[in-house]
């Protein structure tokens, strides 16, 4: 599959000159000249962006804390401020490597390389799968038999919470002082049993005979066998 990547520059012949490289790499790229048009572009699946932080219409660092809300896709800033303390605001607002311009093409594409290895196993480690079902931690989805199933935030947090503490029994008191629903509030008990008998209804063939969620009697809750 050929890897997308979006560079977000202001100087068309910087920006130009990249794209002609990284597409004799084959890589392709598109480019966005501002802000306004690189926030437009974010809905595309993007493998890799690579940001400048001086944009006629505002800042590349508040673009990669924009991004880091949204997704976990790899951001390299690409930029001619190039003090360390520069360098340590641009990490801190989330990006996976910094280079200072003037720069080598070539350096940028090792760049690139490297972080998309590094950004390829994150990705492997945040699927997990069992029998049909399988979750994406890294963009919250969960699928069965390869079709996605739509939960509610506070179904999916308990999920997941099972899912991690895979092989351990989660009592209802633990469950309940770590799952939130959206207002803030501790889930109480009833709730959780709501919660409990709604997510099998999502994602067991037979919530009757759960073989995702099963209740250990007395106790609390654990994920498959």
């Amino acid at each position: 599959m050929v890897q997308k990547l979006l560079i977000v520059e202001d100087d068309v012949i910087i920006a130009g000159g990249v794209k002609v490289f990284l597409e004799g790499k084959g890589y392709s790229v598109d480019c966005a000249f501002n802000l306004a048009d690189a926030r437009k572009a974010l809905n595309q699946n993007y493998q890799l962006i690579i940001l400048d932080c001086n944009l006629p219409d505002g800042s590349g660092l508040d673009l990669c804390r924009t991004i880091r809300e949204q997704s976990n896709v790899p951001v390299i800033f690409l930029t001619a401020l190039d003090t360390e303390e520069d360098m340590i605001e641009g990490f801190r607002a989330g990006c996976d490597d910094y280079i200072a311009k003037p720069f080598s093409v070539e350096l940028l594409n090792q760049r690139i390389m490297a972080v998309l290895r590094r950004s390829g196993r994150e990705e492997e480690r945040s699927l997990f799968s069992y029998r049909e079902l399988t979750i994406d931690f890294g963009k919250m989805q969960v699928f069965l038999n390869q079709i996605p199933v739509k939960l509610s935030g506070t179904e999916y947090k308990l999920l997941e919470l099972l899912v991690k503490n895979k092989g351990q029994v989660m009592t209802r008191d633990s469950i309940l002082e770590r799952i939130w629903d959206c207002n803030e509030n501790f889930v109480d008990e009833n709730t959780l049993n709501v919660h409990i008998r709604r997510l099998r209804q999502k994602i067991e063939t037979d919530s009757r005979h759960p073989q995702y969620i099963i209740t250990v009697f007395g106790i609390g809750y654990t994920f498959g066998e």
